[in-house]
């Protein structure tokens, strides 16, 4: 708990940290109030596919149970979400959920957790998953998946809303890419399409204002309840950025600090190049 509370105060500017030990001074006050409201302390996890890619290993447990060197996906993910102080884990499950909830019975992650169930994860995709955690959600919050494993300091440039973890492209990516301006905002999303040479890949991991998240939950709204379940949420990211929103800011996730675990070679490949069992 010490570890925690030091990180939290770490979290205020250089410029605020004198703040800190002036008891109830209003201004401090109001930093203190500035910063509740806009440092991300809610994570949204979603953990409900099948994990076909990664068969057979995930016919007899989810996909976010997988082991690297010995760590659980979910367990380093949870691991470097109470590092940064996050204090609510909202769990989007389906295949296989009995053993993420057996996962969370046995350890203390310091976190209050709330599963929302997809029922339909075989025939749905992660629009479908992330629509599902609305109504447990009303702060900003830390959307990741299930199947990345990454370093605790990745996330230190992600816990303030609307950012958008990117890696710089190489020839193993693939999956939806971003353009960058030069004041690090998103211009354009391209979803699902071979990664390209001058652009950047998206790791998976967001933060979302809740104005944001208004946004994105009215067009998701659209798109489910006309029926569109299997698409992806970037889908809607592209068309607010396509529309004119210049919110998101790129954060840089270093190509060798997390891991995209779909396949069993992505599985070796991480226990390759993760070499310790506390990967910070």
């Amino acid at each position: 708990m010490k570890e925690r509370a030091e990180m939290h105060e770490a979290r205020f500017s250089v410029g605020d940290a004198s703040c800190l030990n002036r008891g109830r001074d209003t201004s401090c006050a109001a930093v203190r109030e500035a910063y509740e409201v806009t440092t991300v302390r809610t994570a949204v996890l979603l953990a409900a596919g099948a994990g076909s890619r990664l068969q057979p290993m995930t016919h007899d447990a989810p996909k976010c149970l997988s082991e690297i060197n010995g760590v659980s996906i979910l367990e380093q993910q949870v691991r470097c979400l109470s590092r940064w102080g996050f204090d609510h884990l909202v769990m989007v499950v389906g295949h296989l959920e009995s053993q993420i909830r057996d996962f969370f019975d046995r350890t203390d992650p310091g976190l209050t957790i709330d599963y929302v169930v997809n029922p339909h994860y075989r025939t749905t995709n992660n629009s479908y998953s992330l629509w599902l955690a609305r109504e447990k959600v009303s702060e900003p919050f830390l959307l990741l998946e299930c199947d990345l494993f990454f370093r605790e300091m990745s996330l230190r440039g992600m816990l303030e809303p609307n950012k958008v973890a990117v890696s710089n492209v190489r020839p193993w990516m693939s999956g939806t890419t971003v353009d960058v301006d030069d004041d690090r905002r998103i211009t354009s999303f391209r979803v699902g399409q071979h990664a390209e040479r001058f652009s950047f890949k998206t790791v998976n991991i967001y933060s979302f204002s809740m104005a944001t998240w208004s946004e994105m939950t009215r067009r998701l709204d659209q798109r489910i309840r006309s029926g569109e379940v299997d698409a992806y949420y970037e889908v809607v990211l592209s068309e607010m950025v396509a529309d004119g929103d210049r919110s998101f800011e790129a954060v840089d996730f270093p190509e060798h600090d997390w891991h995209e675990i779909d396949s069993l070679e992505d599985l070796r490949a991480a226990a390759r190049a993760v070499t310790s069992p506390v990967w910070i």
